[in-house]
């Protein structure tokens, strides 16, 4: 039996981040991989199937938009995708790329790090049981991931149907796309094939698009994504698949209203489940969520004394960022004296949309339930100079305040470059900085990130009254 302080399952973010801090610490560890996720070799979802493949083809298509959409007048280009099989091949290039240097060659350097390969189960709460051997260890994290979700849908399993594993792997285009889901995952796909030339068809359950967003953002998005040629469908609820005459067909009702849709392809966004199949989690009785995903407490730890679990595995949010600061904190909490908290309200998330949507904080709805008297002003793009300069007055940002303190609660936005734009907002939340710390700190004109100062100023004054640089 091989023994060690500390067992890391999983290879993904938070398996590495955890990998990095125990080497740091001096700590013997042994990092397990494997799990559930099919496409999620060394380095896990983000680097193989998730965040890298996917915005390396949602910036080709927004370089394709950019140029086709003939933004500025006395200027005449165009373009096409020429070889959509080297598009994909450069794609691959750059994951295994990422792969290699910051994974395979960053867990060769680790003094305190073993890796084995192969699926890892409880035989109790200080044994894993790996490709048939015993391995113990004093303290254990879970950090296997999460994959798709499939829905149950009658017809279902006689179609062959794209997740986003797959839809990142196709050899060629597609004519035609059905996206079922209206949050991040579906939203993001249903752009990028969108700005291939794909005509795309979106349905979403709920009455609008990211439904757990400020209502102004999730309206405007729509809006642009409609203007993109995506027939975006809301209030759905899903009847039955099926295939006829080599195309995917989809009924649905609206409302009541039957209604059906036809395509190549149908891509199904619709949640994650988490990879815990093979940890036989009963054996040790670690509690799990309504949805399956483990429980852990406010230190990460599980319901069982010395076990971890980190990043998407523990559900909601699933960010690549916050599962590797959850695997760097899991990891001083199991070995250190003082115990450590992540404060998930100043953890931004963002849609890569063009244009972006990205939040932090509270909504005006969450912070009216939490029994704080907010106020909210939405300021429009277009009252920002750079907006105008570089031809792109889409989007909005919306903050959220404390009425009484002026403290900054909440800030989303929907606009060029807003993924980056938000961060601004993450550490007014983090330090509990006011709109007047925003209003007096001076931003560089012209640049996008004068919206947040705009957002500042509209608690005090009518935005269309104020010239460029007025504070």
């Amino acid at each position: 039996m091989e023994e060690y302080e500390y067992a890391v399952v999983g290879h993904g973010a938070a398996a590495f981040a955890a990998a990095l801090k125990a080497d740091d610490a001096g700590i013997k560890t042994v990092m397990i991989g494997k799990n559930e996720t099919a496409g999620a070799i060394l380095g896990g979802t983000c680097v193989n199937v998730g965040c890298v493949p996917s915005k390396r083809l949602i910036t080709l298509g927004n370089l394709l938009d950019k140029i086709n959409y003939r933004r500025f007048d006395g200027l005449s280009y165009l373009t096409r995708i020429e070889n959509f099989s080297k598009i994909m091949q450069d794609k691959e290039f750059l994951v295994e790329s990422m792969r290699f240097s910051k994974y395979k060659k960053v867990l060769g350097k680790l003094k305190n790090v073993k890796y084995v390969n192969g699926f890892a189960s409880f035989k109790d709460k200080n044994i894993l049981m790996v490709n048939g051997q015993e391995i113990r260890a004093k303290k254990i994290l879970i950090a296997t991931g999460a994959r798709a979700k499939i829905p149950r849908i009658d017809g279902i399993e006689k179609i062959r149907y794209l997740t986003n594993e797959e839809a990142l792997s196709l050899e060629k285009l597609p004519k035609s796309i059905i996206i079922v889901g209206g949050r991040a995952l579906g939203l993001e796909f249903a752009e990028l094939f969108a700005h291939l030339g794909v005509q795309v068809t979106l349905l979403q359950r709920s009455d609008r698009i990211l439904p757990d967003w400020e209502p102004e953002v999730s309206y405007y998005l729509e809006q642009y994504l409609k203007e993109d040629g995506i027939n975006i469908i809301t209030n759905v609820k899903i009847d039955e698949v099926s295939k006829i005459k080599g195309l995917i067909n989809l009924t649905f009702s609206v409302k009541g209203i039957k209604r059906e849709s036809k395509a190549e392809e149908i891509l199904l966004a619709t949640g994650r489940m988490p990879n815990i199949e093979k940890l036989n989690l009963n054996n040790i009785g670690i509690k799990l969520d309504k949805d399956g995903f483990i429980k852990i407490n406010k230190y990460l730890e599980t319901s069982v004394e010395g076990i971890y679990a980190a990043g998407d595995v523990t559900g909601e949010p699933m960010l690549e960022a916050l599962a590797a600061a959850e695997g760097n904190k899991a990891t001083i909490n199991a070995f250190g004296g003082k115990k450590v908290a992540i404060d998930l309200n100043s953890v931004p998330s963002a849609v890569f949309t063009f244009p972006e949507a990205a939040r932090v904080g509270l909504t005006d709805k969450e912070a009216n339930n939490n029994g704080i008297k907010c106020a909210c002003r939405p300021v429009m793009f277009k009252d920002l100079a750079k907006a105008g300069i570089i031809k792109d007055t889409r989007g909005l940002i919306k903050m959220v305040i404390n009425a009484k303190t002026k403290r900054i609660l909440g800030v989303e936005i929907v606009g060029e470059n807003a993924a980056d734009l938000i961060h601004e907002s993450v550490l007014a939340i983090k330090f509990k900085l006011t709109i007047d710390d925003i209003i007096d700190t001076v931003h560089i004109f012209p640049t996008l990130s004068e919206i947040t100062k705009l957002g500042a100023l509209s608690f005090y004054h009518n935005i269309d009254d104020l010239s460029c640089c007025s504070e």
